[in-house]
C-alpha cells in the first residue's frame, strides 16, 4: 500500500500544473476526456467529415508521371493493429467470408535484452517485377502502364492457382465458389476518382498512405540482393531484410510498398507465428498429373534405349500421359478455359509445359504410326523436355524446398524409375531378350538408388524445433520427419520393395506370378506418396500476418 501511495504521489507531482493545483485524480479525469484515434474517427464520421479534403492528403495530388507508379506507404509508428483496414477492404470489395486482401500481423524481438513488438499491415505490393503476372499462363494479370497497379482480370482467369505459388507474399486469393483467383487492385476505381482506397480511408491513425515511387530506384535498392542462389539451400538467416524484417526476399519481385518508422527496426524481429510449422496445401490432381506424365516420358525414353521397336510401350506412354493431363484439369477452377493456357508462353513455364507436353504427345503419335527407331528419338527428347518444363514450373517459384537440385532430381528420378519399371512389366509379356531385361533390371535399381539419395538430402537440414532461427528447409525437414514421418517411411519401403526386392526375386527366378506387376505397383505408389509430400511439406518464407496472426 505504501508503494502504491508513493507511486501515486510521484505521478501527481509529474503532472504539469497550470493554475490551481492538480491531483492524480484530476490527471486521470483529464485523460478520460481525450479521444482515441478510433473515437475521433467515429466523431468525424458522425459529422460527415470522412470524405472530401480529410483524406486528400493521404493520396498524391496527381497521377504518376513518366517513370513513376503508385505504391502503398505504411507508417509503422502509427499502425495499432486495429484491423479497420482489413474490415473496410473486405466490405468494399465484397469478399468471400474466408477471403482477405489485406492482413495484419505482428513482429516480435527474439532478443530478450531488447524487447519490442511491431504491428504490420500488409497487402499486395504492386511489384515492379510481379511474379503473379510472370507466371500466369493465360495473361490474367496486367500492370497498368500509368499507375503501375498490378490488376487481376477475373474474366481471363482459369483458376490454375499458379500465381498463388509464384507470389512470395501470399497475395492472390483463390475463391472456391468462383473458381478463380482475386487480389487487391489498390481500389483503382476510387483512385481514378480522387478518392482514397478503402484501407487508407478506414485507418483511424492514418497509418496507410498512397505515394508515388520510381521503379528504377526500387530496382536499384533491391537488385543488389541475390534473388535466388540456384540451389535454395543456403539461406541468410541473420542478414537484415531491406524491405521488412522476417519477410520474403524483396529481390524476387521488387515490391514497391514502403514501410517507414522513426525507429530502426532490429534484424532480430520475427513474426510471432514464425516458430509454427504448418503443412502446405495438398494438390492431389497435380500429384497424379506429374507422376503419370513423367512415367509416360520415362517409357518413351526406355523404348528408345531398347531399340524403339515396342509399340506397346508407346501406347502405354500415350495412355499414361493423357490420363495424367486429364486428371490435372481437375485442379483448375475453370477447366473449360484451359485451352488458352498457351497464351503466356513468353514468360510462364506453365504455358511452356503445356506446349511441350502437346509436342510430346504428337511425337508419340507419329512414332506409334511409323514405328521405327528414328521416330523414337524425338519422342524421348520431347518427353524429357516436358519433364524439364514441369520442374521449372516449381523451381521458378523460388521456394527453398523446390530448388533446382531437389526438383530436377525428383522429377528425373521418377521419369527413369517408372519408365524402367513399366518397361520391365511390359517386357514380361513380350518375352523380351534376356539382355534387354537385365538392362531394365539395372535401370530400376539405379533409379531407386538415385531417387532415394535425392530425397534424403533434405534431412541434412533437421534441426531443433525450438530453435528461434529455423529456416524454411529446417521446417520442411521437421515436417517430413515428424508430422509426415510415417508417410516418409512408407514411401521408402515402397521404393525398396518395388525397385530392389521384387526385381532381385525376378532375377533369381523365383516362381511367383505377377512379380513385375507388383514391382511396378509398389514403385507407382511410392512415387505418388513422394509427390504428395513434395507439396504438403513445402514451407516458404511469408509476410507477417499471412496466417492472420
Amino acid at each position: 500500500m505504501m508503494m502504491n501511495a508513493n507511486a501515486a504521489n510521484e505521478s501527481a507531482r509529474a503532472v504539469p500544473r497550470s493554475g490551481p493545483a492538480r491531483t492524480l485524480i484530476d490527471a486521470l479525469l483529464a485523460e478520460q476526456c481525450e479521444l482515441t484515434a478510433v473515437e475521433e474517427f467515429a466523431r468525424a464520421h458522425e459529422h460527415d467529415e470522412t470524405h472530401g479534403s480529410r483524406y486528400r492528403g493521404l493520396i498524391p495530388a496527381s497521377a504518376p508521371g513518366s517513370g513513376q507508379q503508385y505504391a502503398f506507404e505504411v507508417d509503422l509508428d502509427q499502425c495499432s493493429g486495429c484491423k479497420a483496414c482489413v474490415t473496410a477492404c473486405h466490405a468494399l470489395n465484397g469478399l468471400d467470408e474466408e477471403e482477405t486482401w489485406r492482413s495484419v500481423g505482428r513482429l516480435a524481438s527474439t532478443d530478450w535484452r531488447a524487447p519490442l513488438q511491431q504491428v504490420v499491415t500488409t497487402s499486395c505490393h504492386h511489384c515492379v517485377d510481379p511474379a503473379c503476372l510472370n507466371g500466369c499462363p493465360v495473361l490474367a494479370y496486367d500492370k497498368d502502364p500509368v499507375t503501375g497497379i498490378v490488376r487481376h482480370l477475373d474474366d481471363q482467369c482459369i483458376g490454375c492457382q499458379y500465381c498463388v505459388m509464384m507470389c512470395p507474399y501470399d497475395v492472390p486469393q483463390y475463391s472456391e465458389a468462383r473458381g478463380i483467383v482475386r487480389k487487391c487492385d489498390m481500389c483503382s476505381s476510387r483512385l481514378s476518382a480522387g478518392e482514397a482506397p478503402a484501407c487508407v480511408q478506414a485507418c483511424p491513425n492514418e497509418a496507410i498512405h498512397i505515394t508515388v515511387v520510381e521503379p528504377a530506384k526500387v530496382r536499384g535498392r533491391y537488385r543488389a540482393l541475390p534473388a535466388f542462389d540456384g540451389i535454395g539451400a543456403r539461406q541468410r538467416v541473420h542478414s537484415p531484410n531491406a524491405f521488412l524484417p522476417d519477410s520474403p526476399n524483396p529481390a524476387i519481385t521488387l515490391p514497391t510498398t514502403r514501410y517507414v518508422s522513426r525507429r530502426t527496426l532490429p534484424a532480430e524481429l520475427k513474426g510471432v507465428d514464425s516458430h509454427e510449422i504448418r503443412p502446405a496445401k495438398a494438390h492431389p490432381s497435380l500429384t497424379f498429373m506429374l507422376v503419370l506424365s513423367q512415367g509416360g516420358a520415362g517409357l518413351a525414353v526406355m523404348n528408345t534405349l531398347t531399340g524403339g521397336g515396342s509399340r506397346g510401350m508407346v501406347a502405354v506412354a500415350i495412355a499414361m500421359t493423357l490420363l495424367g493431363v486429364g486428371i490435372g484439369t481437375l485442379h483448375l477452377g475453370q477447366p473449360l478455359k484451359a485451352w488458352r493456357s498457351f497464351l503466356g508462353w513468353r514468360r510462364s513455364w506453365l504455358s511452356r509445359e503445356l506446349i511441350v507436353s502437346g509436342a510430346f504427345l504428337g511425337t508419340l503419335g507419329v512414332h506409334l504410326f511409323i514405328g521405327n527407331a528414328l521416330t523414337a528419338i524425338p519422342a524421348a527428347v520431347t518427353g524429357l523436355l516436358a519433364v524439364a518444363c514441369s520442374a521449372m514450373v516449381y523451381i521458378n517459384t523460388r521456394r527453398p524446398f523446390w530448388n533446382a537440385r531437389m526438383t530436377f532430381g525428383r522429377f528425373l528420378g521418377t521419369t527413369f524409375l517408372l519408365g524402367s519399371a513399366g518397361a520391365l512389366l511390359l517386357s514380361s509379356f513380350d518375352a523380351a531378350p534376356i539382355l534387354q531385361r537385365s538392362l531394365l533390371f539395372a535401370f530400376v535399381m539405379l533409379g531407386v538408388a538415385f531417387k532415394l539419395a535425392v530425397e534424403q538430402r533434405v534431412f541434412r537440414h533437421l534441426a531443433n524445433e525450438q530453435d528461434p532461427h529455423l529456416t524454411a528447409l529446417n521446417k520442411t525437414a521437421l515436417l517430413l520427419n515428424g508430422s509426415f514421418g510415417r508417410w516418409s517411411r512408407v514411401r521408402v519401403m515402397c521404393a525398396i520393395v518395388g525397385g530392389v526386392v521384387l526385381p532381385l526375386m525376378m532375377l533369381a527366378g523365383v516362381p511367383m506370378p505377377g512379380l513385375a506387376v507388383f514391382a511396378f505397383g509398389f514403385c507407382l505408389v511410392g512415387e505418388l506418396i513422394e509427390r504428395h509430400l513434395f507439396f504438403v511439406a513445402e514451407v516458404a518464407p511469408k509476410m507477417p500476418g499471412a496466417n492472420g496472426v
